[in-house]
């Protein structure tokens, strides 16, 4: 490829595409609703929440200088992130409150570059956190689901118009805010039930003798914030 492909496609993806019609924004929000709220739905759909779970555990932990030893995702829609450092402190902290809250900060961050026309930019940019989560993977589910998920983006932003890319932008990003929510309520329930006793929340509680119901509020405020505000952003209200 030649240095003006390549600022071609440079410029592609930092340019801006027109806004698509609030129609489609609107039709993408139901698909998504509809890939979250059903059980038989959610139970595929939820791989891809995991998968923003913990690569903000991952990520987090990078961020507060741990070393990560890597992730696994599994087929029943759980997922497991190692990272090796002080057992406590700020850093650990950080890193198991991250998780819940991840899908959600990332469907607001793409909320906004969707309503600054940047939508090639979110297609892509996906591509390189997918990749850069695919060489912390340890596991073959966890391999497949990453080439399965970064495979969809790459052939949508490379191969489709326009329209196309749009839709589908809008939609995951719809999707990554409803998604984010139920997987608060979910472990909630759990709890309430006496079940999931090593949850983040309650990691966190250990770690920081905060009561793991005022990390699970925590966790719904983001959650719920982020998607009143994504979607306010997204339907331009």
């Amino acid at each position: 490829m030649d240095t003006t492909h390549i600022g071609d496609l440079w410029d592609r993806v930092i340019g801006t595409q027109p806004d698509p019609s609030l129609w489609l924004v609107a039709v993408t929000a139901v698909v998504a609703l509809a890939a979250v709220v059903p059980q038989t739905a959610w139970r595929l759909s939820r791989n891809a929440v995991t998968i923003a779970h913990e690569g903000g555990h991952g990520l987090v932990a990078l961020l507060s200088g741990r070393r990560l030893d890597g992730i696994r995702l599994h087929s029943d829609t759980s997922g497991l992130t190692v990272s090796r450092g002080k057992p406590t402190g700020i850093g650990m902290v950080l890193t198991a409150a991250a998780g819940y809250i991840a899908p959600s900060l990332l469907g607001l961050g793409g909320a906004w570059l969707l309503v600054a026309g940047h939508i090639t930019l979110l297609l892509w940019g996906a591509i390189v956190l997918l990749f850069a989560m695919l060489v912390m993977i340890r596991n073959a589910y966890g391999v497949l689901t990453l080439l399965v998920t970064g495979a969809a983006f790459f052939l949508v932003s490379w191969l489709t118009e326009a329209a196309v890319q749009a839709a589908f932008a809008y939609g995951v990003v719809w999707f990554l805010l409803f998604g984010g929510v139920r997987p608060v309520f979910e472990l909630q329930a759990k709890r309430r039930r006496g079940g999931a006793p090593d949850s983040d929340a309650d990691q966190l509680a250990r770690l920081t003798n905060v009561p793991a119901a005022l990390w699970l509020f925590l966790f719904h405020a983001v959650t719920i914030s982020s998607l009143i505000g994504g979607g306010r952003w997204l339907l331009e209200l």
